[in-house]
């Protein structure tokens, strides 16, 4: 098959306008042409009111040897990259070894669900609840009628943080082997939509990812993998520098010489009790700063013009960087069209922000992180300094929001007027248990704070209405990624400790669903190969 890409139509063009282009492109017959698939469909919004679409699309031709001679030159004509997934390995019958896998989010649920479809029936331990209970739990705390649970919340249950985001599937990581691909594919066979393979920034929307999360579970236990939730890990057992197992909060010890850690970037009591093990750990940048809300017609106008609310095009979103002049980098985070700003603390007495869509995208606002780099020298200290940091940041927001839970916030205009705000305007706050409004000054360091001030305006240059003065700045946001690094080898492994495989966004090797899962593929096969390199050893020595 041959890939054609830069294949530009108008938004109501037909499906035999594509065919014509097809046909066009590589100048022939529609005899010559087979069949087609829509590989990739972006939009090119730099024309407003010209908005076209964009296709790569793999195309079945009759003498597609000829046709790549013919456009050899021509880089937007190339073979179809293989891009099927392939096993690594297979565990061979009677072998006893189960691996463990700490955590339940993307990249313990791909790593697991790689290592049983290869035969090693792994066990997936889950400090929270399933993703059903864990969904009534978390809303139930957002709209107050349950009390919070540390364990069952918007970072810790199945499914991860990324169930109460927006869905997301982009990623900008390296993928040489299409890894991203097969998370793709195993997500549809779980339910998403298949749209997710060829859109433009797919997404799948948290309601749906509660189905997809539990079919994906049923099909690891199926291929004869274990998933027990409500089982905290508190212990790892190292015997010389080599894992054997692990330690639950009930007491009961499991003994595996392979653990996948993979607990997401809030597991900051797991955090501190391998540091105390002696796992390498060093501290990493990440951003803090606000969740940004405006009318969602706003930014669609914007972004859109006159073809704003085209079914094609849906709810439109943005992507802003600003470098401050005291140094700082402010960028817009985890945008979320026609979404909400949720309630994200996973601990007692803290408010922390993040934004979540649904699959339709039809919430009134756009909400949007809007977040400044920090960095180690920010926050100097141990390896678990910036976890210290952000306890301090969201301890504070939980006492300016009321010691409630609910939310400090100000409004845009009164923000970069540094003046206290005393009621909304024309947008209404979207987070739940509720805003308290005032001034968030207070909430960050002075130089995050003059960094978003000068940054608004800014944004309002690209955005007309971006620093509308009745928009609302929610905080705080900072689990903007993991605050550290458990580094491993090349082999996947820890750098100091053999058997143990830090993986995903916890451990500073993922930033979001797809680079999670991604991941947690990369991980399962390094512990394939890893058992079966130890299986081949123990048979020659016998």
């Amino acid at each position: 098959m041959l890939r054609l890409s830069e294949i530009k139509l108008p938004l109501d063009h037909s499906d035999d306008d594509l065919r014509a282009a097809i046909l066009k492109k590589l100048q022939i017959s529609s005899a010559d042409l087979r069949d087609y698939t829509i590989f990739k469909r972006s939009h090119d919004a730099r024309k407003r009111g010209e908005i076209a679409l964009v296709y790569i699309l793999d195309v079945e031709v009759a003498q597609a040897a000829q046709l790549l001679q013919r456009f050899r030159k021509d880089p937007h004509v190339v073979v179809t990259p293989d891009m099927s997934y392939h096993c690594v390995a297979q565990a061979p019958s009677g072998l006893n070894v189960r691996p463990i896998v700490i955590g339940t989010g993307p990249c313990g649920m791909f790593a697991g669900l790689m290592l049983a479809r290869m035969g090693f029936r792994p066990i997936l331990l889950e400090r929270g609840k399933s993703v059903r209970e864990r969904t009534a739990d978390t809303f139930g705390f957002w709209r107050q009628k349950t009390a919070f649970n540390p364990e069952s919340n918007a970072q810790f249950g199945e499914g991860g943080a990324g169930t109460f985001s927006d869905g997301k599937l982009y990623s900008q990581v390296s993928d040489p082997k299409y890894y991203g691909r097969k998370v793709l594919n195993e997500l549809v066979n779980a339910g998403a939509s298949p749209e997710i393979l060829y859109v433009n920034k797919p997404h799948i929307g948290t309601f749906k990812l509660v189905g997809v999360v539990e079919k994906m579970r049923a099909t690891i236990e199926s291929l004869g993998g274990e998933i027990r939730f409500q089982s905290r890990v508190v212990d790892l057992e190292i015997e010389q520098g080599q894992v054997r197992g692990v330690r639950l909060e009930t007491g009961e010890q499991i003994t595996s010489d392979h653990v996948v850690l993979a607990v997401g970037h809030s597991a900051r009591d797991t955090f501190e009790m391998l540091l105390d093990r002696g796992v390498y750990i060093e501290p990493k940048p990440f951003s803090i700063g606000f969740r940004i809300e405006h009318p969602q017609h706003l930014i669609d106008q914007a972004r859109f013009g006159a073809q704003a609310g085209h079914r094609i095009l849906g709810a439109a979103d943005y992507k802003l960087v600003h470098h401050a002049q005291n140094g700082r980098s402010v960028y817009s985070f985890c945008m979320c069209p026609g979404g909400l700003v949720v309630a994200a603390t996973s601990e007692l007495g803290r408010v922390v922000t993040n934004g979540m869509s649904q699959y339709s995208r039809n919430e009134r606002n756009a909400n949007s992180g809007i977040v400044v780099g920090i960095t180690p020298d920010d926050y100097p200290g141990g390896p678990l300094a910036g976890v210290d940091f952000q306890r301090q940041l969201e301890a504070r927001a939980f006492e300016l929001g009321g010691h409630n839970y609910a939310a400090p916030a100000q409004l845009v205009g009164d923000f970069i007027a540094n003046r206290p705000s005393q009621a909304c305007g024309a947008v209404r706050p979207s987070y739940e248990p509720g805003v308290k409004l005032g001034d968030l000054s207070s909430s960050l360091p002075d130089y995050a704070i003059a960094a978003i001030r000068e940054a608004l305006p800014a944004f309002d240059r690209k955005i007309k209405g971006f620093a509308m003065a009745d928009a609302v700045l929610t905080g705080v946001e900072t689990r903007t990624s993991s605050p550290i690094r458990i580094k491993r080898r090349e082999d996947g492994q820890s750098v100091n400790i053999n058997g143990l495989y830090p993986a995903g966004e916890g451990a500073g090797y993922a930033g979001g669903i797809l680079s999670a899962g991604i991941d947690g593929i990369k991980v399962a096969e390094a512990v394939a190969r890893k058992i079966l390199h130890s299986a081949e050893v123990e048979r020659s020595v016998v």
